[in-house]
């Protein structure tokens, strides 16, 4: 059985999420039919928030320990472009490692699923971004004032080719997201009547 692991690093502490197909019992994700169509009419971004929004309810607001068993890996890297989605909006690459997710998507095989699901080119975007992120982490994650934040942006220029890049494929990325969950929805949630 080929298998895809997720390691999220917390310390020291090593959890291993399987990205085989796990009971949705297990997973307790279920999102009903008829939701599904409603949100699915509004668009790729309320359909794929429908997800985000059941994974958080289980799992809680915050990536902790304690929850990153509750999701199998299929739905922590939805989760994942989620996170990494929102913050190259709001603020790039700086916020997102600043803010502690750069482990959840760099230190995960999250670049080589997006090549999985047919997104080659946001693929090498992620490794080129991994390899930054390698790089600068130690120095973007520490505690620092809002000035001494901003600064950062001026410190690292590096992503924002990469920024730049991630903006004007971001549609096609996540409409390609959307149809791979649609096609392989038992793999994301259990659909209900």
């Amino acid at each position: 059985m080929n298998s895809l692991y997720f390691l999220f690093l917390f310390g020291k502490i090593f959890i291993i999420v399987s990205l085989c197909k796990k009971k949705m019992e297990e997973n307790k994700i279920y999102i009903s039919e008829a939701k599904l169509k409603e949100e699915g009419q509004k668009g790729v971004d309320n359909f794929l928030q429908l997800f985000i929004d059941a994974y958080v309810q289980v799992s809680g607001q915050e990536l902790e320990k304690e929850s990153m068993g509750l999701l199998n890996g299929w739905q922590h890297t939805l989760l994942g472009y989620s996170i990494l989605r929102r913050e190259l909006m709001e603020g790039g690459f700086v916020q997102l490692i600043h803010n502690g997710y750069g482990a959840y998507i760099f230190d995960n095989p999250f670049a080589k699923v997006m090549r999985l699901m047919g997104l080659q080119e946001f693929s090498k975007l992620i490794y080129k971004a991994k390899k930054l992120y390698d790089l600068h982490a130690e120095a973007i994650v520490q505690e620092c004032t809002e000035e001494e934040f901003m600064a950062l942006y001026e410190q690292y220029t590096d992503f924002d080719e990469i920024e730049e890049k991630f903006m004007e494929m971001e549609e096609e990325i996540t409409y390609t997201i959307a149809h791979y969950v649609e096609e392989h929805m038992a793999d994301f949630a259990s659909v209900t009547d």
